[in-house]
């Protein structure tokens, strides 16, 4: 189990001597990590070290009982130690001075179970030589670290741990036979030992309950946390009570955060999102609520230094909020952070493009309001389109959520004004099962928003995954209504973007002839619309379709003139594309030296760009010209890596192509 590593630590650390008074170890982390079981569990391994024994103060019971003050913690200390209770001080100076006495005559070990402030771990340090403390605490105490403290941040339980887990308490063999509902109930209980102790106390008290019927009860998230309870006769256990004793003991500021947090679509969030989100007005106010969050354990930083709840913890804000604020908060909430990534995400796309065809206006100036609001947040780098890129990357999973939040509360313009924009990531990076589920929010929010053109442009670009994920039929009818709709709204810049798709698809049916004469079409109507940009797209398309129907020699020359356009443009990407194009031309008209210089340079230009989906198309076509085999498996690897990472069918294809290799 992962316990072991943090229960080493501090047995190196305490080991090492380095303490210059009693050694301190202090387990935090999210209520129900485990971290009165780490504590007992180093304090039963270490049982001889102590010959004077161990003593335990339960901080949550006392806070229950008495108030949880350090007299009390102090009387129970001095009782253990042989003090009756005619004879124990009535006050706190005169029972701390007892108990530095009594206790500098044992090598003890005081453990000290969920404190909340660093005096009462302080007063009850232990005098005697050799003797030490370890401490749990839902807050992070790095007050403590002044008193040499070693600080140990528990973790959630990775899977194979979590399986071991549930493995020691219900049997190895119940976990065997329904192997893949026990990963899915792990992934369900974030690792959360608290959470998979109930679930596993649920299985051993009813034997009829299978690890699949409980995980289709805990699979809605609505009432998950109603299902992470388990009751017996004298007591009632449940993560939403752990959770809640948490967030009692938060101050207003911080609650009201942490309730806000509960409605914010996203696995992640900076600090500006959640000021936004929060309706606040300087980033700053949100800091100092995030610091409390953090600080207790209810929040975690990421490596790239954002913010993530675990998802039983978000579920619990979520319920907090509905029960606590008012009934359009949640609304509010998503309206608020809706408007932020539009405004972003609007930047973003327009930071990588500017003349790409778009049929949203400019975000409505009310749509970003609050920290990081405002236009053109890229325009300041060195490389603004790179930097969009990756902004766009790194945001992914939260701009997908938002998009789902905000069709469920009737934001439809800004939804597909968001779809349109994001699209410009996936023509770089091919997460198709991300476009597409971005396309069809973005089309459906147009349709019910009245905007036919709109829906045109969405469901023309929704071809282009459904293409990828060899759902050709359905992009075919796609790119029908989507034909239907641009006609319908008049704009010949929208009719020649579709059919350039329509080219496209029919690319994909190996019908050059069909193709042709639909990218014949988008060409004359960008003419007609004065879209250089367009043109020039919808040349390369011909040139490439004429090739694929044997007119090599014009392919060529379209292609050519095709590039020197996009080069004209400044559109770098497109440039390489047409240019790896051009080797694959001259591949087929048997001049293979010229056509891997072509591909070479179009795999250099593409990875500058970080276009990374025709890099690797690219790459595939390289290794079949190069003569060393190594230098080929090369471009067959990197390839196999891209495609992996965008969820590409082609991914099968190249690793078949390596192992026969």
């Amino acid at each position: 189990m992962n316990r072991q590593q943090p229960l080493a630590e501090l047995d190196e650390l305490f080991a090492a001597g380095e303490f210059p008074g009693c050694p301190i170890g202090v387990f935090s982390g999210l209520p129900g990590i485990g971290k009165t079981a780490a504590a007992c569990q180093w304090a039963h391994n270490n049982q001889l070290r102590f010959p004077g024994g161990q003593l335990f103060i339960d901080f949550a019971g006392l806070r229950a009982a008495a108030g949880g003050d350090v007299s009390e913690a102090l009387a129970i200390c001095l009782r253990a130690l042989g003090v009756r209770d005619q004879f124990l001080p009535t006050g706190l100076a005169d029972r701390t001075a007892l108990y530095r006495d009594l206790s500098a005559k044992h090598r003890l070990l005081v453990v000290l179970d969920d404190v909340t402030r660093p005096a009462q771990v302080t007063a009850l340090l232990p005098q005697g030589p050799g003797s030490a403390m370890v401490a749990t605490s839902t807050w992070r105490m790095g007050e403590l670290i002044l008193d040499g403290a070693a600080l140990l941040q528990l973790d959630v339980l990775d899977a194979g741990s979590a399986l071991e887990l549930l493995s020691n308490i219900c049997g190895a063999r119940r976990i065997a036979d329904e192997p893949d509902a026990a990963d899915r109930l792990v992934e369900l209980c974030g690792g959360l030992p608290l959470a998979l102790r109930i679930c596993a106390a649920k299985l051993l008290t009813h034997r009829r309950l299978t690890i699949g019927a409980l995980v289709a009860a805990l699979t809605d998230e609505q009432s998950r946390l109603s299902h992470l309870s388990v009751s017996s006769a004298h007591e009632e256990r449940t993560v939403s009570a752990t959770l809640e004793v948490a967030y009692r003991d938060l101050p207003e500021a911080a609650a009201r955060m942490y309730r806000v947090l509960g409605h914010l679509p996203g696995p992640s969030f900076d600090t500006a999102v959640a000021a936004v989100a929060a309706g606040l007005a300087t980033t700053a106010e949100a800091q100092e609520a995030l610091d409390v969050l953090e600080t207790a354990s209810l929040l975690s930083v990421t490596d790239d230094h954002r913010y993530t709840l675990h998802g039983l913890v978000r579920l619990h804000a979520r319920d907090v909020a509905r029960a606590v604020d008012a009934p359009g908060a949640e609304g509010e909430t998503v309206r608020r952070v809706t408007g932020h990534y539009l405004v972003l995400t609007t930047s973003a796309d327009l930071a990588v493009r500017a003349d790409r065809l778009r049929i949203a206006q400019p975000a409505p100036a009310d749509a970003g309001s609050g920290p990081g609001a405002g236009l053109g947040p890229f325009a300041g780098a060195s490389h603004p389109d790179r930097d969009a890129i990756s902004w766009l990357e790194a945001e992914r999973a939260n701009i997908l959520a938002v998009l789902r939040a905000a069709s469920g509360f009737g934001l439809d313009q800004h939804v597909w004004q968001m779809a349109e924009a994001f699209t410009v990531l996936f023509f770089r990076h091919r997460h198709l099962a991300d476009w597409r589920e971005s396309l069809v929010l973005g089309a459906d929010a147009a349709r019910r928003d009245g905007n036919p053109a709109a829906e045109a442009r969405l469901r023309s670009l929704l071809s282009r995954p459904l293409l990828g994920l060899g759902r050709d039929a359905q992009a075919k009818a796609e790119l029908d209504s989507a034909e239907q709709l641009a006609v319908e709204s008049g704009n010949p810049a929208l009719q020649a973007s579709v059919h350039e798709f329509l080219g496209r698809y029919w690319d994909a049916q190996h019908d050059p002839v069909r193709a042709v004469d639909s990218y014949r079409a988008s060409l004359a109507l960008n003419a007609e619309a004065g879209e250089e940009r367009g043109e020039a797209l919808a040349r390369y398309f011909l040139g490439c379709a004429q090739s694929a129907a044997g007119d090599h020699t014009t392919a060529l020359l379209a292609l050519s003139r095709a590039r020197d356009e996009f080069l004209a443009l400044d559109d770098a990407p497109l440039a390489a594309r047409t240019l790896a194009d051009m080797g694959r031309v001259l591949l087929r008209t048997g001049v293979r030296g010229e056509a891997a210089t072509a591909l070479s340079q179009a795999v250099d230009e593409l990875l500058r760009c970080d276009t990374s989906h025709y890099e690797a198309q690219a790459l595939e076509d390289l290794a079949d010209l190069l003569e060393d085999p190594e230098a080929a498996k090369d471009c067959l690897r990197r390839a196999l890596v891209i495609y992996e990472e965008g969820g590409s069918p082609r991914a099968a294809a190249v690793l078949a192509r390596l192992s026969v290799d």
